[in-house]
């Protein structure tokens, strides 16, 4: 869903400051893809990653940056840590 269908949606719902929830799916969201926690979670940073989890890290904020609405990988920073 973009951000415009969800801002939206949320504003039909009668509701606002629901942003945390983005975060909280991301976070979710890329520990599905990659199996891995988010630094931001306390999961490796990406110093830390081997080659082979950078390669699928990289994937999963690709994914994840169509699934927000945005794009920019570099925007996963703010939900994900790096």
């Amino acid at each position: 869903m973009g951000r415009c269908v969800y801002d939206k949606q949320v504003l039909r719902a009668g509701l606002k400051n629901l942003h945390g929830l983005r975060h909280a799916y991301a976070q979710r969201r890329y520990k599905e893809l990659s199996n891995f926690d988010a630094a931001i979670n306390g999961g490796l940073t990406a110093r830390k990653l081997t080659i082979e989890q950078k390669k699928i890290d990289y994937q999963a904020r690709l994914t994840l940056t169509e699934e927000l609405g945005h794009s920019r990988e570099q925007i996963t920073v703010n939900y994900l840590g790096r």
